[in-house]
């Protein structure tokens, strides 16, 4: 049996995945052809629908491709709908203190006050597996990730890379360049904030991921501690295949 997601997320394994921001299953049946460890549905800045999320989370099971889906909101009814749909995690926006990322692992988890059973959804396989046997799956699958991209996140980040149920932290470097005022992600403030989660999260055993701009960032990132890094986008592939494209019939 193949390790899931989860379980790579916590042995340290390096992981490239891309967002999608088109709300199309035919997007993601082609990204799930490719060497890609994971897609992330944006449904926080992209136009994702309910019956959008549930058609690309069933293109990417069937291509055999982790999902997960980067919620528009921290609500209940926005992690029951990617978890219920079958996405393999969540990736929550604006998590700023420990309270907010243990109410976070409460909505993706079943048990008193947390995420809502049905039988009846893709994940449970639509009632054809037991409960118990989709609860055990259920925990032993769902990936919860908390994204960190608010100034008082970094001065909490200690108290919440220590909740129990986090999979990993993500850090919002562009928002994080945002909120500091700064006029580049590079600015030494930014810069700062993210040696900070890296080092929280090295603390405290949490894997840390991050987007990055420049892929060649990757190895001094890698040096830090962070494993997990979403690059790029369906947009970007096709605005520089399409650069490359034209370039090339220039000559």
């Amino acid at each position: 049996m193949s390790e899931t997601l989860k379980q790579r997320l916590a042995a340290g394994e390096a992981l490239v995945g891309t967002f999608v921001k088109t709300p199309s299953p035919i997007i993601v049946e082609v990204l799930a052809l490719t060497e890609l460890h994971c897609l992330c549905l944006d449904a926080e800045h992209a136009p994702f629908d309910r019956l959008a999320i549930d058609q690309c989370v069933m293109a990417a099971r069937a291509g055999g491709i982790d999902v997960l889906v980067r919620i528009p909101a921290v609500t209940p009814e926005h992690v029951l709908n990617a978890l219920d749909c079958g996405a393999t995690g969540v990736v929550a926006p604006h998590i700023r203190s420990a309270e907010e990322a243990r109410a976070l692992v409460a909505m993706a988890q079943y048990g008193h006050g947390g995420r809502g059973y049905a039988g009846s959804s893709r994940a449970a396989g639509y009632t054809t597996r037991p409960m118990a046997a989709h609860l055990a799956a259920s925990a032993a699958r769902t990936v919860v990730v908390a994204q960190i991209e608010d100034p008082e996140a970094v001065e909490a980040i200690d108290d919440i890379a220590a909740v129990s149920g986090l999979d990993a932290l993500f850090v919002g470097r562009v928002d994080l360049t945002v909120a500091y005022g700064a006029d580049s992600q590079d600015d030494p403030r930014v810069v700062a904030a993210v040696e900070a989660i890296c080092a929280a999260g090295r603390r405290h055993g949490v894997p840390v991921g991050m987007f990055l701009a420049r892929p060649a960032d990757i190895p001094h990132w890698r040096a830090q501690g962070a494993t997990f890094f979403l690059l790029g986008s369906d947009h970007g592939f096709i605005l520089s295949g399409a650069a490359a494209l034209t370039t090339a019939a220039r000559g």
